[in-house]
């Protein structure tokens, strides 16, 4: 057996000072077995190689000291019952009072005479025996040894705590780590990596992160920039980019597909029906398609596009090109308002091509079902769109070619791949979103995927104007929409939630539906959202589609799907609410035809700053004070300083993919994408946001090696080899449709 898979198969319960207990408390923090433990990085660093004499202190200073305890007293407060522990600590040069809360088991540990190391501000006393005081500083007991070989001064590793396990306990956990299994050790990157990449080995960075010495900056320690950080994170990123690397490859050499026949009939008739010139890139994404569906090899392909630039129709000619070549088309869309919409635009086309094209959802009757799966089977429906219908145990294909799936990301990977299986060969599969996705997070979710960008609009799109509004000035932002409405123009009004909430106090859309009806008649108001039946919410559509509603009031329903080209205003009300990628896709819903579009965000974060001279920016949130907090409409926590800049950011900026890397470094990955199979990806050192180069250079070293050994059979590629499959073997199918 080798080495790491050892450590890794060894429970942190048998490490010397853990036992079943603190294996608990160390598995909500992550920490299963020795190699987790190894891993387990402090999250910070505390300067305290300054040890200052404590005559030498002064009020508002932060300081650390070392002294002896002279005396302890013990008071319980009146009024609020709380325990007030209070030591004087004398060193040669004075004394200082430190008071503890609330932790009277202190009393049993502050005995005079304990040698203490001790860090905290420095404030004035009036009323003790000594004129300075600090409150609640962090504390270590010294012993002989510590005493005598640091003399107290040292850079203090602090680690993540739960209740019942603290950082100083950990961290003599970690000695004891150290001291019996640091030997075990082993280096996965071959010696010519990493002499080329000039990076510590694994056995000599770790010891450096969890017991730095006093050479190392704490600065650069807590920014974790060290070699040693960098070499860590490399080897995350590094062994996900050569997993993706092998999949990649093996698709391409081993997983048989359907060689289309890319010129056929069908196609020549799509482009004689198109009412309209595909743009250059359009053109360019559709070659690529093309190319890939001609090969006798499965394509797998994601197709990126920011709102509006015509992705729909990229999908569509590779429809066609597959039922003109005799063969089934599936299209999945994670909502029946994106699925009918899909259904509606597509099948006047369809029609006209003599393709039978259906939809199929649920709420369906029974009679209507079953006509649409026998027809499904047979053959005789050539395109099926739908939702997660598609994906029942009763659908069968007779002949599924190619898988479409809209908006991926809302899907997990076991869906596509429930999907794809209904086929009885390989199908080409191509994959859609009109979310922007950061380059770091493509290059990590769909690293064995080939990617198409369409990155150019249609001539004379306008790009949409983004107004911001304060709470108090709501009534300009509806005065500015009824003008639109006057000039024959309709408009949008979107809500976070469906109804009342009391974790939040924001308005509901039903009721604003009631008083907008009442604020701007003569004009039709509808309302929009997931919880109407499905017939409901097709016939609004459809109403607001035909201009026999003016106003359409919705939650984030409206978020995908609906292309209404006489629709100029989106009126987003707490727009503080909505993460960056959110409010680009509502403000993609107006502007789609040849008048000007509005984005009118009502908000409640006072005065906005402006941005525009500043992107990208690195909106990361600043220290939080607790009544900033507060919950979005995903009820994820964030500060009114942090949407003030988003919003101003937003404002300011149209380009999605330059608004999904600001997100990005705001929210994370998950938040971003909703993607439930982050989880599957877990860094424990990288960040993408900070290691974005590293990941770059994972990616071309990866696919240097497998160029080399693509097996990775060569006998100094063993461990690492080893490594990769304990890593990612269950796991192989990340990003790829299944």
């Amino acid at each position: 057996m080798s080495i790491q898979p050892y450590l890794s198969e060894i429970p942190i319960q048998f490490a010397k000072g853990v036992g079943p207990r603190r294996a608990r408390l160390l598995e909500k923090l992550g920490v299963r077995t020795l190699e987790d433990a190894f891993w387990f990085l402090p999250w910070r660093y505390e300067n305290r190689l300054e040890v200052l004499p404590i005559g030498n202190l002064l009020p508002g200073m932060k300081a650390t000291i070392q002294g002896t305890v002279q005396k302890l007293w013990v008071k319980t407060t009146f009024r609020r019952r709380l325990v007030v522990v209070t030591i004087s600590v004398r060193d040669e040069t004075g004394l200082i009072e430190c008071v503890f809360f609330n932790q009277p088991y202190l009393e049993k540990t502050f005995i005079p005479g304990v040698p203490l190391l001790l860090t905290g501000s420095v404030l004035s006393n009036s009323s003790g025996s000594s004129p300075l005081t600090m409150r609640g500083p962090d504390y270590e007991i010294l012993d002989e040894e510590e005493l005598h070989d640091r003399g107290g001064g040292r850079i203090v590793p602090v680690y993540h705590e739960t209740n019942g396990l603290s950082s100083k306990q950990i961290r003599r956990i970690m000695r004891s780590i150290f001291d019996h299994y640091a030997g075990h050790l082993q280096e996965m990157l071959p010696t010519d990596l990493r002499t080329q990449l000039g990076v510590p080995t694994l056995p000599e960075a770790l010891p450096v992160l969890h017991f730095p010495n006093q050479e190392r900056s704490v600065e650069v320690l807590n920014q974790q920039i060290t070699p040693e950080h960098s070499r860590l994170a490399f080897e995350e990123l590094f062994l996900l980019q050569l997993a993706l690397a092998m999949r990649r490859n093996r698709q391409a050499t081993e997983t048989e597909g359907i060689p289309f026949m890319v010129r056929n009939p069908l196609i020549e008739s799509l482009k004689a029906l198109l009412p309209f010139r595909l743009t250059p890139a359009q053109e360019r994404v559709i070659q690529e398609i093309s190319r890939d569906m001609g090969r006798p090899t499965s394509m797998n392909r994601l197709l990126q596009g920011d709102v509006g630039c015509g992705k729909t129709v990229v999908a569509l000619h590779a429809i066609v090109m597959a039922c003109g070549s005799g063969y089934q088309a599936a299209l999945m869309a994670p909502t029946e308002v994106l699925s009918e919409q899909h259904y509606l635009s597509l099948f006047p086309l369809f029609e006209a091509l003599g393709v039978r094209c259906l939809l199929l959802k649920g709420g369906q009757t029974g009679r209507e079902r079953a006509e649409i799966l026998a027809g499904i089977q047979s053959g005789q429906v050539q395109v099926v769109v739908g939702t997660h219908a598609l994906l029942q145990p009763d659908v069968h294909f007779a002949k599924l070619g190619l898988v479409i799936v809209d908006e991926q990301h809302k899907f997990g990977v076991l869906q596509r791949a429930q999907l794809r299986e209904k086929a009885a060969w390989h199908p080409d599969v191509l994959v859609m979103t009109a979310t922007p996705i950061p380059r770091t997070l493509a290059m990590t979710l769909y690293g064995d995927l080939d990617v198409s960008v369409i990155d150019q609009f249609p001539p004379g799109k306008k790009p949409v104007k983004t107004l911001l509004f304060p709470a108090g000035h709501r009534k300009e932002a509806h005065r500015f929409m009824r003008k639109e409405l006057e000039a024959g123009q309709q408009a949008y009004v979107v809500y976070p939630l469906v109804e009342s909430s009391e974790k939040i106090d924001l308005q509901a859309a039903i009721e604003a539906a009631e008083l907008l009806r009442e604020e701007f008649s003569p004009f039709r108001i509808g309302l929009l959202h997931g919880r109407l039946p499905s017939r409901e919410k097709q016939a609004v559509m459809a109403q607001f589609k035909k201009q026999e509603i003016d106003v359409l009031v919705a939650t984030t329903v409206v978020e995908v799907g609906l292309d209404v080209h006489n629709a100029t205003v989106m009126l987003i009300e707490h727009a503080e609410r909505f993460g960056l990628a959110q409010l680009h896709q509502l403000r993609g819903r107006v502007g789609r035809g040849l008048h000007q579009g509005y984005c009118l965000l009502i908000h409640a974060l006072g005065k906005i700053p402006s941005y525009s001279q500043q992107m990208p920016l690195k909106l990361e949130p600043s220290r939080k004070s607790p009544e900033e907090i507060v919950k979005n409409s995903q009820g994820e926590a964030f500060s009114w300083s942090t949407a003030r800049r988003r919003l101003g950011v937003f404002a300011q900026c149209e380009d999605g993919f330059a608004l999904a890397e600001e997100d990005l470094k705001i929210r994370g990955p998950g938040h971003v994408l909703g993607v439930k199979q982050w989880g599957e990806i877990d860094f424990r050192v990288a960040d993408l946001n900070r290691d974005a180069g590293l990941l770059i250079k994972a990616k071309h070293v990866a696919m240097e090696l497998l160029e080399r050994d693509p097996t990775l059979a060569l006998p100094e590629h063993q461990i690492l080899k080893e490594t990769l499959f304990r890593k990612w073997s269950e796991k192989f199918a990340l990003g790829s449709i299944g």
